[in-house]
């Protein structure tokens, strides 16, 4: 990223390459629907251009572009907060990885649908503490520095987001 703002926007294509789909999967995990992900994820590429200026290289380039993918996904969901909302498995089964059989990639789009009508009951900021630590798999303190806190607070979120399951009547 650095070598991107420097000048050599050639270096943006690698970025993408290796960061697409883990933005895609937080972008979708918090959204629970694919079909506005693609569009997202490009969102968030467009500003890493608008604003690298903005990047120090003190932290992470992860946390750096999930802080952008945080702001991209707020302004999203401000701008449709009354679009409906629903998984459709058949569309999550279009982004499955090659080589799954389809009987395979159904049942797997199946319960990605099923966990994210778990997702979905949660608070939007269990979710995305969740999100970020379970699938995104980044680290407390990368984690800290995206969401501006500090990492015992990442940690005590984590756990309560974990434990909010109590709160739901058994299915």
């Amino acid at each position: 990223m650095l070598r991107v703002k420097a000048g050599d926007v050639d270096r943006m294509g690698l970025l993408f390459e290796r960061y697409h789909r883990p933005l895609f999967g937080f972008l979708y995990h918090m959204l629970g629907r694919a079909a506005s992900c693609d569009d997202l994820v490009q969102t968030v590429f467009y500003r890493m251009l608008k604003y690298r200026h903005t990047f120090t290289g003190d932290g992470e380039f992860r946390t750096w572009m999930y802080h952008l993918a945080r702001n991209v996904l707020a302004d999203f969901v401000k701008k449709n907060r009354h679009a409906a909302h629903h998984t459709d498995v058949a569309e999550m089964a279009e982004h499955l990885p090659g080589g799954i059989s389809a009987d395979a990639g159904l049942e797997q789009a199946q319960d990605v649908a099923q966990l994210h009508q778990a997702l979905d009951r949660l608070r939007p900021e269990d979710r995305e503490i969740l999100v970020l630590s379970r699938f995104q798999e980044l680290k407390y303190t990368e984690i800290a520095r995206v969401l501006g806190t500090t990492e015992g607070a990442v940690k005590v979120r984590v756990h309560r987001a974990m434990n909010v399951e109590n709160d739901f009547p058994p299915h």
